[in-house]
C-alpha cells in the first residue's frame, strides 16, 4: 500500500483489502497497546468504561472481563463500519446481557451522557482528530469528576509512520495532546514510560477536573 493508503486505513479503516490487513495490523501492534490502556485505568467491577477508537474490540475485551459488577457497564465508539461490526462479533455475548453497548459513531457525537464515565481508554488515535481539543472536550464532557484517562502509544513506532508519510503534520506528538486535554478542564496530565513483553510505550494520564 502506498504511504497515504496507509494513513487512511489506519485512521478510518474501511471493507477493502487494505482495511483488512490494517485490522491485522491492529491485532500484532496494538493487542500489547490495549491491554495495558486497561490496566492502567485500574478498572473497578461497577466502573462505567468507555472505549474510544476501539478498532476489532481487543481492549473491549479485555476491559470487559474486569466489570464484573451488577453495575459495571463497558461502552465503545468508532466511526469505522468496518471495526464497529468486528468488534460487535468479538463482544457478542457482553451486548447481548446489557453489559456493552456500542457505537458506529464520530467522537463528536457520541449519545454518551455528560458526567457518567469513570473510566476512559484509546490507543493511538488521537492523531486522527479533525480538532484534538473539541476531541479532549468531549472526553471531559462525559467522564465523572475524578475521573481517569489512559491512552497508549508507541513513540518509536509513530515517529517511523511520520517518516515514511502515512502521517503528516505534528499533531503526533504526544505534547500537543497533552496541552489540549489541560485546556478543556483535565488536570494531573502526564506521559510515562513503560514496557510490556519487550515492547517499549508509553502512556498519557489524565483526571477530569469539574
Amino acid at each position: 500500500m502506498l504511504p497515504n493508503q496507509v494513513g487512511k486505513q489506519l485512521g478510518h479503516p474501511t471493507y477493502s483489502l487494505s482495511g483488512w490487513l490494517v485490522s491485522k495490523f491492529f491485532k500484532w501492534h496494538n493487542q500489547v497497546l490495549e491491554e495495558n490502556a486497561v490496566k492502567l485505568c485500574n478498572i473497578e467491577p461497577n466502573n462505567t468504561v468507555l472505549e474510544l477508537c476501539h478498532g476489532p474490540g481487543f481492549g473491549l475485551h479485555y476491559a470487559s472481563q474486569l466489570l464484573t459488577g451488577p453495575e459495571g457497564k463497558l461502552f465503545g465508539v468508532d466511526h469505522s463500519q468496518y471495526m464497529h461490526e468486528m468488534a460487535s462479533k468479538r463482544m457478542k455475548e457482553q451486548i447481548s446481557r446489557g453489559k456493552v453497548e456500542l457505537y458506529c459513531s464520530d467522537l463528536m457525537a457520541m449519545p454518551i451522557e455528560e458526567n457518567t464515565v469513570d473510566k476512559v481508554f484509546h490507543c493511538n488515535c488521537y492523531y486522527f482528530w479533525p480538532d484534538m481539543k473539541a476531541g479532549a472536550s468531549v472526553i471531559h464532557r462525559v467522564m465523572k469528576p475524578g475521573g481517569i484517562m489512559v491512552t497508549t502509544l508507541r513513540l518509536d513506532s509513530l515517529k517511523r509512520t511520520i517518516s515514511r508519510r502515512a502521517l503528516n503534520g505534528k499533531i503526533w506528538n504526544p505534547e500537543v495532546y497533552m496541552d489540549a486535554l489541560q485546556s478543556c478542564g483535565f488536570t494531573d496530565v502526564r506521559l510515562e514510560d513503560n514496557r510490556d513483553k519487550l515492547i517499549h510505550f508509553q502512556a498519557i494520564f489524565a483526571t477530569a477536573r469539574k
